[in-house]
């Protein structure tokens, strides 16, 4: 027997098995890149997801913060508020229970004082300084009430009229 045609027949299967073999390495090296880039970018996304989860809780801290008691009454005397006295209740048959009081005034808190703008340098004149005005003046024909309801000249202000028949 020749020993020929037994090896030409093998080497293309040969070729094809070193082939297939080779294929399946690189297409092996390249799934598993893509599965180490894919766990890169999961764990970034994991460090931002908990960097960003304590922002969220240290925000959500803060407006808490905001609405405790204490703060809120800090707040409220800021804007010029004052707290309540008792309070008295309007029954449906028309009966007031409780005293009605009102509200202590609210301390006066003296505005900071208006410094005039020092002059500028470049400029051969000075500024002209701020003025203040202690009230504004109402309009022709219009009279502004003042406490107790009644207007600047004197004369009572108009009050809304409230009927007992109802």
């Amino acid at each position: 027997m020749p020993a020929g045609p037994s090896t030409a027949a093998r080497t293309p299967f040969v070729l094809l098995v070193v082939l297939l073999l080779g294929g399946g390495l690189i297409t092996l090296l390249l799934l598993n890149s893509a599965l180490n880039e894919g766990s890169f970018e999961l764990s970034e996304l994991k460090k931002r997801t908990t960097e960003l989860t304590d922002e969220q809780q240290a925000l959500q801290r803060d407006v808490d913060a905001s609405f405790e008691p204490d703060a809120l009454a800090r707040r409220a005397r800021e804007l010029g508020m004052v707290p309540g006295g008792g309070p008295a209740f309007l029954d449906p048959d028309g009966t007031v229970r409780g005293v009605p009081s009102k509200a202590p005034p609210a301390p006066v808190v003296a505005p900071p004082p208006i410094t005039p703008a020092p002059p500028e340098p470049s400029a051969g004149t000075p500024s002209p300084t701020p003025t203040v005005t202690a009230a504004t003046t109402p309009a022709p024909g219009t009279a502004a009430a003042g406490p107790g309801g009644s207007t600047a000249s004197g004369t009572p202000a108009a009050q809304p009229s409230t009927s007992p028949g109802r």
